[in-house]
């Protein structure tokens, strides 16, 4: 059952770090300006926004490692 809640929470989470990081403004010009980079450029021109953006990744980043982390201890016993 607790294997269960994890492999959720992890693939809940690795679909929102997916779609975390592709909100990140590109600094390169990359594949971020080819779709629609100049919409992004203008929603994300707070630092405010950018700022919680960065902590909301990282935050997603730590509870997927945790969820990897654990499922391994897991399986491994």
């Amino acid at each position: 059952m607790f294997e269960l809640v994890l492999n959720v929470v992890l693939v809940l989470t690795s679909v929102l770090l997916v779609v975390l990081i592709l909100l990140h403004r590109g600094k390169g010009g990359g594949l971020s300006s080819m779709f629609g980079g100049a919409v992004s450029s203008q929603l994300s021109g707070s630092s405010v926004v950018e700022k919680n953006l960065n902590r909301l990744t990282v935050f997603t980043g730590l509870v997927w490692t945790v969820c990897i982390v654990t499922l391994g201890i897991l399986l491994k016993i």
